[in-house]
Order: C-alpha cells, then structure tokens, then sequence
C-alpha cells in the first residue's frame, strides 16, 4: 500500500469518531448554564444524544466541550398544575408515550412519542433534545405549535417564556441563546370537549416525517368548530403553525368541501426542502393529503365530545 492510500485509510479511519472534546457532566441545572455561560459557542449540551452524537462521529458538530445534562433528575417530569401540563425537558419519548396524564390530556403528544424512531431511540431520546434540534422533519414541532405550547428557557439573565410559534428559526436553528437552556414545554389546558390527532408520511416506520400535521380542534353544540390549532412539518425549513387553515375552519361546520379547501391553502402556501424523501412537489402534494386527512380523524374523534 502507499503512502497516498494509507493516509486515505487513515483519514477514513479517523472520521468514524468525534473530533477530541472534553466531557463535563454538571450536577444541576444551576451548573449546567455557567458551564454554557463560560465555554458559549464551543460547548454543546447532550441530552439523549440520539441526534448529537451520529452528528459528532461524522464531525458535522465538533463541540470542544460536551456539556451531559441528560442525568439532572429535575428537568425529567410529566405533571399537571392548575390545568397546566409541564414536561420537563429531559423528559424520555418513551415516557411521554406511556403517560397515562398524556393519554388523558393531550393524547396526541403520545401519539407523537410513538412514531419516533426505534425502541432505542425512544428510550434515550428526550422531548427538549428534540425540539432544540429542530429538525424541519422532527415529530414534536407540528404538535406543540398545534397545542399552542409554551418554552421555558433558562440562563444566566434570568427565565424566559417563549411562545412554541416563536421558538424555531430556521433548519435547526431556534431562539435559544448560546448559554441558554430549555428547561419545560408547557401545553395551556386544552378544552374537555376537544381533540387531537398527530399523523406523518414516511418512507419507512420511524422515519423523519415527509409530510406531517397536527391538528386539535373542538366543536360547539352545533357541530361548528369552535377552536382549532394545526401544525405542520414538511412546508418549510421550520414547523409551521398553520394560520390560514385555522382562520379558514374556525366558526364553521367542517365539510368535506372545506376540508379539500384546507388542503389546498397549506400546498399552496408550502415551500418544502427537496432532498431524498422527496421533490418540492412531491412534498406539497404529500403535505395536502396528510393534512386532509388528520382533520377528517380529528373532527371524527370531537363529534363524540362536543355539548349536546
């Protein structure tokens, strides 16, 4: 062999582990933010690693210091406040999926839970990881802008509440700030007489979504909608809140006629990422249909829970 190709086998060999970083594991969340406070950009937080780590062997991300808070018991919780349904950010997809408050509350984030990834993944990966990843594709993006939830987030100046319409900003880009971090999402209490549905095309089960939506809507004793949310992934290079669908169907007996209309308006305003699950077309085609279709089972599900 010479010299060219062992120096090729050589950097083919080195790719296959994260560039050297060191490794700090705080105690709390108190620590945690002055680690971030002093190391900023070089540091990255682990939470389940699920997303962090592939990207670290590949030396995508190349963080000099890996800052483990995936332990810090006080971020991992799933209760109730005054209405109020408060997860921490550590909390375990497998945990959200199994809840019996989440299956009574907000069903739908359950549902949510259970199309992510693999048995592994969802036993390691948390709900704030995935969220502060925020993938375009990612399952939690269209539901909490659905169920209009809200971001605790932390750091050296003090807390902030970030409203879930305004949290991400680009492909894998939110408002965090470099020594800030996501503590709690928090979902209002959702009315007794409404309901939820979470549906996604994929290629193969576990998959990044091609197309999702999220939609919790409730009736009046009329059959009119009397509040919707929906949320959408798939339309763009952020989850999209669906604002023109919502104003559409508010106010009004869904029909099928405005359903088909419900379609159009979200293909029509999508701008989706083409890459290898899919062309734009394609993907505002897919969109459509997923949408459609997740209003048709949510309206199913609040027929049987509106006043008589």
């Amino acid at each position: 062999m010479g010299p060219d190709a062992l120096r090729i086998q050589q950097e083919s060999d080195v790719s296959m582990y994260p560039a050297i970083f060191d490794y700090l594991k705080p105690e709390g969340i108190d620590e945690a933010i002055e680690l971030l406070r002093r190391y900023g950009d070089d540091a990255k937080l682990l939470a389940g690693g699920q997303s962090l780590v592939p990207m670290m062997k590949l030396r995508v991300a190349r963080p000099k210091y890996l800052i483990d808070i995936h332990r810090i018991a006080d971020l991992n919780y799933i209760r109730e406040e005054a209405g109020w349904i408060r997860l921490g950010a550590m909390t375990r997809h497998v945990q959200i999926e199994e809840s019996s408050l989440v299956r009574e509350r907000i069903p739908m984030l359950g549902e949510a839970a259970g199309e992510i990834g693999d048995t592994q993944v969802r036993n390691r990966g948390t709900i704030g990881g995935g969220l502060v990843e925020a993938d375009p594709t990612g399952d939690y993006g269209a539901v909490v802008l659905a169920l209009n939830a809200q971001m605790k987030c932390l750091s050296p100046r003090g807390e902030r509440v970030v409203p879930a319409a305004e949290f991400f900003t680009f492909a894998y880009t939110t408002v965090l700030e470099s020594d800030e971090i996501l503590t709690e999402i928090v979902f209002p209490p959702p009315d007794k007489s409404s309901a939820g549905v979470y549906l996604k095309l994929e290629k193969v089960a576990g998959d990044f979504a091609i197309a999702s939506a999220a939609v919790q809507l409730s009736l009046d004793s009329n059959g009119a909608c009397k509040d919707i949310g929906i949320g959408v992934t798939g339309a763009g290079t952020v989850p999209q809140k669906a604002l023109a669908v919502e104003l559409l169907l508010v106010g009004k007996k869904i029909t099928p006629a405005l359903i088909e209309q419900a379609g159009c308006l979200i293909q029509e305003g999508a701008e989706p990422i083409e890459d290898l699950r899919g062309s734009a077309a394609y993907k505002k085609k897919a969109l459509n249909a997923i949408l459609r279709r997740a209003i048709r089972e949510a309206l199913q599900r609040a027929d049987t829970r509106k006043p008589s």
